[in-house]
């Protein structure tokens, strides 16, 4: 059944598996998926909460100026990143770890940001994944624009499956209190664009909670722009799956934009300057704890699926030797060049920019040869 003339019932979430780790149905999004491949969702799991684990430990040991965790909604984003084609293009907030996974970006790319020798940003080649964006929900008007543009150049509602391209955008409940977003969402109903819009709703806007923010849930605020909206259970990563690439299909064929809530928990703190103690009750984290998005998955390999110890010993040693990896490749991460500030700033850069760069490149030399001379300041009598 379409996204499109489908309207869920309230508060009914969509759900495939429960937090038991028992796979049910949904009579309008049906999944077809072995075994196999939930093992290998569940793998993509396993990793993306290791790195994550790695890249706080980092952060405290002060490898890091600082580390936004993804511990919790690791479902919501790795069902969302493997419904995604090769041609689709993401854009992601500053936390969407399990995404970038998914699109096969190394996840010492994401560290050089928080370690200070990268500004992230815009980068083509990087698996038509957007860098992060920290400022809050400006990344759907950037999604916006590029699916503005790919609907101009003809690669939406062509049937071709390798040409048709659709735009995932992810943001939290907090930014859907931006006008950046609720911007995005007029431009995209206007202009009936191949964009989906992910909210992953973790309860808390830093130490507010949803609830203050809105007295409906977040996913029937699309109605008021024209699209569907639909509320996922964000920890079950076979509904995230199955619901996000019928969107992201309805959006390649040209059938516009949707609003999907993934209902999910923040169980770590906003960031890692941040002490979730001070405003949420240990109760509401217990309570979640019993939805891990990881445990319903190898409740259901073992119980269903018949996954064996080997299976589980194998993924260990693997998540092992990606944490050595991590913290040794974060050690490593080499601070830029300063004259690389000029690159990137265009496509083709400039006469006057190349002016600019040597004449800073022949500054810095002049340290070096010993040509600038500071002087140093008088004591006082």
């Amino acid at each position: 059944m379409s996204l499109h003339g489908h309207v869920p019932p309230e508060p009914d979430l969509v759900q495939l598996l429960t937090p038991e780790g028992v796979r049910v149905s949904h009579p309008d999004f049906p999944l077809d998926i072995s075994d196999d491949e939930i093992q290998a969702l569940y793998r993509d799991l396993v990793l993306v909460r290791r790195f994550d684990a790695e890249a706080t430990a980092l952060q405290r040991q002060g490898e890091l100026g600082l580390w936004a965790s993804c511990l919790g909604q690791e479902a919501a984003q790795v069902g969302a990143g493997r419904a995604l084609r090769t041609q689709d293009m993401a854009f992601p907030t500053y936390r969407e770890h399990g995404v970038a996974w998914c699109r096969d970006v190394d996840p010492l790319t994401l560290l050089g940001m928080f370690r200070g020798v990268s500004l992230g940003g815009w980068n083509p080649n990087e698996n038509n994944f957007n860098l992060y964006t920290i400022v809050i929900g400006a990344q759907t008007l950037h999604a916006v624009g590029y699916a503005m543009g790919v609907t101009r150049d003809g690669a939406v509602g062509t049937g071709e499956p390798d040409r048709d391209t659709a735009v995932l955008t992810f943001f939290g409940d907090g930014a859907s209190s931006q006008g950046d977003v609720n911007e995005a969402m007029i431009w995209a109903a206007a202009g009936n664009l191949p964009v989906v819009f992910y909210c992953q709703n973790n309860q808390w806007a830093i130490s507010e909670p949803v609830e203050r923010q809105s007295k409906v849930p977040l996913f029937q605020r699309s109605a008021g722009f024209g699209f569907p909206g639909i509320r996922i259970d964000g920890n079950d990563v076979l509904a995230c799956l199955a619901v996000t690439r019928m969107a992201l299909d309805e959006a390649r064929s040209g059938q516009g934009p949707t609003l999907i809530e993934a209902y999910t928990y923040r169980m770590g703190a906003h960031t890692t300057s941040d002490d979730p103690t001070r405003y949420r009750l240990s109760d509401e984290l217990e309570t979640w704890r019993l939805r891990d998005p990881i445990e319903r998955v190898r409740a259901y390999l073992i119980r269903q699926a018949g996954a064996g110890q080997d299976f589980f010993d194998e993924l260990e040693a693997e998540s092992e030797a990606l944490a050595v990896r991590v913290r040794a490749g974060c050690r490593a991460l080499q601070d830029p060049s300063p004259l690389s500030v000029f690159d990137g700033v265009y496509a083709e850069m400039t006469e006057e920019l190349a002016e600019q760069k040597a004449g800073y490149a022949e500054y810095l030399a002049s340290f070096e040869d010993g040509a600038h001379q500071i002087d140093e300041p008088v004591a006082s009598s």
